[in-house]
């Protein structure tokens, strides 16, 4: 049997945490540059709130009904969702981490009542962290995911739902769109309306290999889970990323090729720090620029380069980085957004270097293992390099920024007893 638990309205409920006032009450989370809503607690989606609405064209209505505020504190919703990681690996000794806010959890084995797993699962979050999840218990992972979303959607469950027997599931199937299912897009969704496929039990219904033949092996996969059979093991170890992209809009838009150099460059460092972590390099990077998309003049424009050999060293990169934005440039536009993408990743251990080109330093590994040290020791950017800036232009638009409640120490909070 799998679990999965998911944290309900994730980056509100964190919000809510250190602001226990706010319970109960509608809360918002703005996107980067504070320009949409990102996440919304139960009490705001009553309010007619939908998700990705812009922030500007529903600020008087949130004003109006009194709903709390937040710019995307990510250091805070980190370190939440690491604690409610912790306490959930207390329960299984096999788990996958499948986002910020979920996880699975393998229940093989367990002798207590699943229902009573699941509730004692949802009581420990809210007692360690408080932060309110939903549980759904099932046989195969997709199953789970399904009792997931039963747990949220019907009261009766208290937040847990077990779909251990087949007539269990069929009830569910019966009764939901196959939009709702794991795996199963809206473009896919849509195929399958075609087909006359409008429920997930229909979908259950319908020939795997002839699915496999229409769509190919993952919806025949998918369609065995619902029926009960597991196909999708535990990833206890996530793969490493195929690509790695690090983009930003800015806070205030620019003209500056000074500018749009430090944020370059400060995305190029932070994408390497991720090609580091999962022990890659990169032989091949592009680089993007873009006017807001209303400008009357709009421009876009991209360039693709390749350092001399697999590298993940952030000065080489950098440096190709500003190279490439320098090349797109053009003046007299004001400029909204710039990223860089590592397109072209190599598993680091394989690289074999050759007479004339040897490949990256030992040098330069141990200077980026330096870097990379003092930034989990003291806290990110304590190091950076000079093209970063240290005047903090590249920070984004946060007027409704919470504390660092939890990773700052000026940002503690203080309790006072009177």
């Amino acid at each position: 049997m799998f679990a999965i638990v998911d944290c309900n309205s994730c980056y509100a409920s964190c919000e809510q945490i250190f602001r226990p006032e706010l319970r109960g009450k509608p809360v918002v989370v703005l996107s980067n540059n504070d320009g949409f809503i990102v996440a919304r607690s139960k009490e705001a989606k009553l309010l007619g709130l939908e998700d990705l609405q812009p922030f500007f064209k529903v600020e008087h209505i949130l004003k109006q009904n009194n709903v709390a505020i937040f710019s995307s504190n990510y250091p805070l919703y980190g370190d939440i969702s690491h604690r409610v990681m912790t306490t959930l690996k207390a329960f299984s000794p096999e788990v996958e981490v499948y986002s910020i806010d979920e996880m699975f959890l393998d229940l093989s084995g367990m002798q207590e009542p699943l229902k009573q797993i699941g509730s004692t699962i949802k009581k420990t979050v809210w007692q360690n962290v408080r932060m309110p999840v939903g549980v759904g218990i099932g046989p195969t992972k997709t199953l789970a995911k399904l009792a997931q979303h039963a747990s949220k959607k019907i009261p009766q469950t208290e937040g847990v739902c077990v779909l251990d027997q087949p007539h269990k599931w069929e009830w569910l199937q019966r009764r939901l769109p196959v939009n709702k299912v794991w795996g199963i897009g809206n473009r896919f969704a849509r195929r399958l309306n075609d087909l006359g496929i409008e429920t997930v039990w229909e979908f259950t219904q319908a020939s795997p290999k002839q699915l496999r033949g229409l769509f190919n092996v993952n919806v025949e996969r998918t369609l065995r889970e619902l029926q009960g059979e597991p196909c999708i093991a535990l990833e206890e170890q996530p793969p490493p990323k195929k690509q790695i992209y690090v983009t930003r809009s800015f806070g205030e838009k620019t003209s500056s090729l000074d500018a749009l150099t430090e944020h370059i460059s400060r995305y190029a460092s932070a994408a390497c720090e991720k090609l580091r972590k999962q022990k890659a390099q990169v032989r091949v990077i592009t680089v993007f620029l873009q006017t807001g998309h209303h400008e009357k003049d709009y421009y876009s424009n991209r360039v693709v380069l390749s350092p001399p050999y697999p590298t993940n060293d952030s000065r080489l990169i950098i440096q190709l980085a500003k190279q490439g934005i320098g090349q797109i440039f053009r003046p007299h536009y004001r400029y909204a957004r710039c990223g860089i993408g590592l397109i072209d990743l190599w598993d680091g251990k394989h690289y074999q270097g050759d007479l004339f080109e040897p490949g990256q330093s030992v040098k330069a590994d141990k200077a980026m293992t330096v870097i990379d040290s003092i930034n989990r020791r003291y806290g990110r950017d304590s190091l950076v390099l000079a093209s970063e800036g240290l005047n903090g232009k590249w920070s984004m638009r946060q007027e409704h920024l919470s504390p660092a409640y939890t990773t700052s120490w000026k940002d503690l909070p203080i309790i006072e007893c009177k």
